[in-house]
């Protein structure tokens, strides 16, 4: 099973690429997709789903796995980041890759076991369940490998959902 996971953002969309193998995973790729911020808002979203599209295609995943959106205070990157996660969702369902949608929540429970771990609880999990010799970078790409990990770790995660 290979699991594209996707950490959305409009600057910076998180990426990462994982297989599961019996039960061991590994990294396939990992990194992040940015654009400048004085670009126009069409463009950036285009550089993101075209991003995303390219590594659909370099990798075939069999699930894609999105972060699902979270925001207490600042609206204005609400916008942004929701638009680029529809971006990604859009990419996702023309290359008929089942989507899947997993709280932050679900995410540390998963990787960590405990629902309100903080960063450095997960990326020390990312780093020992991937096998990874060093600390993932930037927090974005270990973000989205922790959403990779959460959906091939858990087909039967409870409170998941599935889109489509």
């Amino acid at each position: 099973m290979i699991v594209l996971g996707i950490d959305p953002g409009l600057a910076t969309m998180g990426f990462g690429v994982i297989q599961r193998k019996g039960p061991s995973f590994q990294a396939l790729d990992y990194g992040v997709i940015t654009t400048p911020a004085g670009m126009a808002l069409p463009a950036r979203l285009e550089d993101l789903y075209c991003g995303v599209t390219r590594l659909l295609e370099k990798h075939q995943p069999d699930a894609v796995s999105v972060e699902e959106l979270f925001f207490a205070r600042n609206t204005t990157s609400a916008f942004g980041v929701s638009q680029a996660r529809g971006v990604a969702l859009l990419a996702a369902q023309q290359a008929r890759v089942e989507l899947f949608e997993y709280t932050p929540m679900q995410v540390k429970q998963a990787i960590c076991g405990y629902g309100h771990a903080d960063k450095a609880q997960v990326q020390f999990m990312v780093q020992r369940l991937l096998a990874l010799p060093g600390k993932v970078k930037p927090d974005d790409a270990a973000d989205a490998l922790a959403i990779a990990l959460c959906r091939a770790q858990s087909g039967a995660l409870t409170g998941q959902f599935r889109i489509s």
